[in-house]
């Protein structure tokens, strides 16, 4: 009975949208009506192109291979996530494949920032009442639970053919309110899912994982030129101090970005206090930006993350492992596997080397 009474209500509206008249709207000048049709069909299609970056460095081949494992996708609806650390290009990757796809499908949707709008109050409901909208283009709907919402994307959304990315997830339940299975879907989907947490990807089964990593020397030097001299070359005379800038960096392009805007017009003496202060207290941007990734992991990950950061940065991983199943009383391949798969700790060591990222979250 709900479903008829939906229906009738749509019915309803739809019967009372009215048309566009030739002799009212432009007095019967056709050229001037067929002006207005396109402009109001334009509004409501909208551009999605994404803004994806000031400077795209380095990014070109790293879409290309997300939309490789997209295509070779084998199931009707393919899924495919990147993942990787903090500040590593996650997004912005994911944009540039919004831009280079979504005009191949009847409907898209680009759901940023998944993990802090479903923290929020009915923040899922939000979630679907966007993506019903990004894609059916209308406004009808006021979603009353996140229950109901699940049957309206499964009911309305089954038969198309759409590109959706989810961004910034970190729990199977956001995953399951907004794409619970892949029959919501239409045929020929590709749905891109955002994450930190590659376990989240290995659970929902995913058709293809693309690891997000950072960029290498020369692309981490032009992207940090970039910011720092508005130019791909370092300046004279700052070649020596931007390759220390870039190797403390180790590729984290968040890290370019913001310290090479920081040193934008300032001398070389500056320079080299501001390279020795980040040394030993890393900028306040970048802390507060991959403070979130530490804040996602339970209080024992914490910890023992904190630990290795702290202690074992250059040691033997097998050295880190008796001392840190001995103090905390449990199997330390399982916390390394842990850590790994919030992208806390890289996929392979033996001795451990941390990015910048880690080296920021010391204890005090």
């Amino acid at each position: 009975m709900e479903k008829v009474n939906r229906w009738r209500e749509a019915l309803t509206q739809a019967a009372n949208l009215s048309g566009w008249g030739l002799n009212n709207e432009t007095n019967g000048y056709e050229a001037e009506f067929i002006k207005r049709v396109v402009n109001d069909v334009a509004c409501k299609l909208g551009n999605k192109t994404m803004h994806v970056a000031n400077h795209p460095v380095g990014i070109s081949s790293r879409v290309q291979d997300v939309i490789s494992l997209l295509k070779g996708a084998r199931n009707n609806v393919g899924i495919v996530g990147i993942y990787g650390i903090a500040g590593i290009g996650k997004t912005t990757i994911a944009k540039a494949v919004f831009n280079n796809l979504y005009f191949e499908f009847e409907g898209s949707s680009f759901l940023s920032g998944v993990k802090e709008i479903s923290d929020k109050l009915n923040g899922l409901v939000e979630l679907q009442e966007r993506l019903l909208h990004d894609i059916l283009k209308t406004n009808i709907w006021k979603i009353s639970n996140v229950y109901e919402g699940m049957n309206l994307i499964k009911e309305r959304l089954n038969r198309k053919n759409v590109l959706v990315v989810f961004d910034d997830v970190d729990k199977r339940e956001q995953l399951e309110a907004l794409m619970g299975e892949r029959c919501w879907f239409g045929d020929g989907s590709k749905i891109i899912v955002v994450t930190k947490n590659k376990h989240l990807l290995t659970e929902v089964e995913v058709d293809g994982m693309y690891h997000a990593r950072g960029l290498d020397r020369n692309w981490s030097l032009q992207l940090f030129s970039l910011h720092a001299f508005r130019e791909t070359r370092p300046a004279k005379d700052y070649e020596e101090l931007s390759e220390k800038v870039v190797d403390y960096c180790k590729g984290l392009p968040l890290a370019l970005k913001i310290l090479g805007s920081h040193l934008v017009g300032q001398d070389k003496a500056g320079w080299e206090i501001n390279i020795a202060h980040w040394r030993n207290i890393p900028h306040d941007d970048i802390q507060a930006k991959l403070r979130v990734s530490f804040d996602a992991l339970d209080v024992d990950s914490r910890e023992i993350f904190l630990d290795i950061a702290c202690f074992f940065v250059g040691k033997d991983k097998d050295y880190v492992a008796d001392i840190v199943g001995a103090r905390y009383g449990c199997h330390p391949e399982v916390a390394f596997r842990a850590l790994i798969g919030r992208s806390s700790l890289p996929t392979t060591w033996r001795k451990q080397e941390f990015h910048v990222e880690h080296s920021n979250m010391r204890r005090p």
